[in-house]
């Protein structure tokens, strides 16, 4: 089992991240209006430019990897499309933005291009979703909305391979996928399990979370024959819409909040229990395997203590109104607070064999995708169930 690679970035949160293509750079937001431009230097990741455009906090941040172009979005309700240009003067490359016209009224909350690149969707707490593509005529990025059934802010978004349908998870507690057909951008899609007749803005499936918690992630499978989400129940549910329909998990941990499919048959999930865990299965039935933290890993930080041990501390601390010196030890995970995002880093989308993942303890962390261990201090077992 290989040991992850940790690279602490930032002592506040990790609010967005995204690689280029060869994984030679990286974007990242911490916790700020600028988003900064890293590239890896043999020991540690060193910042090359910042991006300066918004004027709030930076929520979501991704990196095309063909078209070699940045999309950042933030709560100032705006979006950037940055592309690098030579500089008139020295020659030398420099990220250049262009504003996205939105038309959103609340904040941006996530972004993601499509396959293809020549359109992303942008989520908003506007109880929509901005579907944005390039108007060559006026030089500038437009945008049409998704709206109905939303009926809260849309916590996040995922594309289909076919470059047309798109999954959304929202604090209304249904997970949906979309029809973001646009006529004159996108060839018109072949029939899928999703449906076969897609103009924009169609609902092509609506499902509630188990106990009714916000949805805060969603991703499509590798051949996108297949979605899965996860809520604040703390369960992560898997959609087979030309089988048999929901397979929810529910676990006893504290709830995720990010996820990515690395085979048609493998999903890492994080969140607030600060590692990320694997998920099995196929449309007989999922379970969880294990944890890419394993507290015999060569990370395993000292001062390591159980579950119950955190909670008698917590409780302690709770009565007292203060924590001692005692209390101030490391959790004995890599990260050290929430994990908020987790992608794919090596290897295919039907084979990943990395992943990275970000978070609220200001930390990049590396992980083998096919590294599972035993789950640090997991608390009770896993249990699979068909709806």
């Amino acid at each position: 089992m290989s040991a992850p690679e940790v690279f602490p970035l930032s002592v506040g949160p990790i609010t967005g991240h995204a690689f280029n293509a060869d994984r030679s750079q990286v974007c990242v937001s911490l916790n700020s209006s600028d988003a900064q431009v890293m590239a890896y230097d043999g020991t540690g990741w060193k910042t090359t430019e910042t991006l300066s455009e918004h004027d709030k906090l930076i929520t979501s941040i991704d990196w095309a990897p063909n078209s070699n172009r940045i999309v950042t979005c933030s709560q100032d309700r705006n979006a950037y499309v940055w592309t690098q240009v030579p500089d008139p003067q020295t020659g030398e490359l420099t990220w250049k933005p262009t504003l996205v016209l939105l038309r959103i009224n609340r904040a941006a909350t996530f972004v993601r291009w499509s396959p293809n690149e020549d359109k992303f969707a942008v989520a908003s707490g506007a109880r929509a979703i901005a579907i944005c593509s390039f108007d060559e005529e006026n030089n500038w990025w437009v945008s049409r909305l998704l709206k109905k059934p939303i009926r809260s802010t849309v916590l996040s978004i995922d594309w289909h391979p076919n470059n047309v349908l798109l999954a959304a998870g929202s604090a209304d507690q249904k997970a949906r996928v979309f029809s973001a057909f646009i006529k004159d951008v996108d060839k018109r899609p072949g029939p899928t399990v999703w449906g076969d007749k897609l103009p924009f803005n169609t609902i092509c499936g609506e499902w509630s979370s188990p106990n009714g918690g916000w949805v805060h992630s969603v991703a499509f499978s590798p051949s996108g024959d297949a979605m899965a989400f996860v809520s604040h129940d703390s369960s992560i549910s898997i959609i087979y819409p030309g089988g048999p329909g929901v397979i929810t998990v529910k676990t006893t941990i504290l709830p995720y909040v990010t996820l990515t499919w690395t085979s048609e048959s493998s999903i890492v999930t994080a969140g607030h229990d600060c590692q990320p865990h694997v998920f099995q299965g196929s449309e007989n039935g999922w379970a969880m395997v294990g944890s890419l933290d394993s507290s015999k890993g060569t990370h395993r930080h000292t001062g390591q203590r159980n579950q119950i041990e955190a909670f008698n501390r917590f409780r302690q601390a709770d009565s007292r109104g203060s924590q001692g010196e005692e209390d101030t030890e490391l959790l004995p995970t890599v990260h050290q607070n929430t994990i908020t995002s987790v992608r794919a880093f090596d290897g295919s989308p039907d084979r990943v064999t990395r992943v990275s993942t970000s978070g609220v303890d200001g930390r990049l962390v590396l992980w083998d995708a096919n590294a599972v261990g035993q789950p640090v201090g997991l608390a009770g077992k896993m249990a699979g169930l068909r709806m």
